[in-house]
């Protein structure tokens, strides 16, 4: 049986490099530092390398309630501490009397250094307030690059991870009933749009899966899927219940208020 059969096909690559992690530590038997993953790629390397007793692995983001993680897995005698994820907060400061800066803003000119995505973790936006986590390996790099966001001069500055900005995030549950689990029917059941509403999002590029752009209407979707979709706010399938009578699927939604 092929451990592909239990995943999506466009994460077979992905699938690979977590074995391939996993093939490093049982044969040398040291730790190895992963980039960034994301929920969903968490999820992936949770399920691959299970309750290995040979190989085991931790998650840390600067904070126990980051999105994105960087992974170390290890072996049986080594004990993880927080320093050997090689975090970095930086702290931006710019003249917030007079502009306004927000998440995309941020995030849009950090991906414009030419860096990929999985090389920082979560960012934070409070009260004018800006910070975001990167991996210590690039830090110099980007604060030597980094001299703008927007229309806005900043500065960056490193601040202890203990100094982490946190935004409260408040999720309202709901459950409900679809006749499918393909996108375009969670779409609709989730932000109350009509079917053909969520297929022109989604065909549209207005929807992302698991933080990753999504334009197939007819993608099967999981337990544990996050969903944005532009100008509309966040979800997730918290669970899936299984069939009512009536063959539709029960799930049960978080969204983000």
């Amino acid at each position: 049986m092929s451990i592909y059969q239990h995943f999506r096909p466009e994460e077979r690559e992905f699938i690979d490099q977590v074995q391939n992690w996993q093939s490093y530590v049982a044969n040398t038997y040291a730790p190895k530092l992963t980039d960034f993953l994301d929920p969903r790629e968490q999820k992936v390397l949770r399920m691959i390398i299970g309750e290995n007793q040979e190989v085991k692995y931790a998650f840390f983001g600067g904070h126990e309630q980051t999105e994105r993680k960087r992974a170390i897995l290890y072996p049986e005698y080594y004990q993880p501490m927080e320093a050997d994820f090689n975090l970095s907060l930086l702290e931006v400061n710019y003249p917030k009397k007079f502009i306004t800066i927000e998440h995309p803003h941020v995030l849009g000119s950090l991906m414009s250094l030419g860096l990929n995505r999985s090389k920082f973790g979560d960012i934070f936006v409070l009260d004018g307030d800006i910070q975001f986590v990167v991996a210590s390996e690039v830090e110099d790099y980007v604060r030597l690059q980094l001299d703008s966001i927007g229309k806005a001069k900043v500065t960056l500055a490193a601040v202890p991870l203990e100094n982490i900005i946190l935004t409260e995030e408040h999720w309202t549950e709901m459950t409900t009933t679809i006749t499918s689990l393909r996108l375009d029917a969670i779409v609709a059941a989730i932000y109350n749009f009509s079917r053909e509403k969520a297929k022109t999002y989604i065909t549209q590029g207005l929807v992302k899966v698991n933080f990753t752009l999504n334009e197939n209407v007819s993608f099967m979707c999981e337990e544990g899927d996050v969903f944005s979709v532009r100008g509309a706010g966040r979800a997730m399938i918290k669970s899936i219940e299984g069939k009512t009578k009536k063959d539709k699927w029960r799930i049960v939604v978080g969204k983000l208020k």
